[in-house]
């Protein structure tokens, strides 16, 4: 390998929204991650659903069971 053209590694915390924490070693500083394993539906067995902009509620009024009056 070339010496000088390949960059530092440093120790790096990479923080999920849910509070969770992993070092590892990489090249930037730390990071920030939405979702981690410890939280992902995928890995946890439990749906979440984010709705950020009410699609959900647009969706279920829309093509949603017809509520009888």
């Amino acid at each position: 390998m070339k010496a000088g053209i390949h960059p530092e590694m440093k120790k790096t915390v990479i923080r999920c929204a849910c509070g969770a924490a992993l070092e590892t070693y990489s090249t930037s500083d730390n990071l920030h991650v939405d979702i981690c394993s410890k939280c992902h539906p995928f890995f946890t067995g439990e749906e979440k659903l984010i709705d950020t902009e009410g699609r959900v509620q647009q969706f279920e009024r829309r093509y949603g069971k017809k509520q009888k009056k």
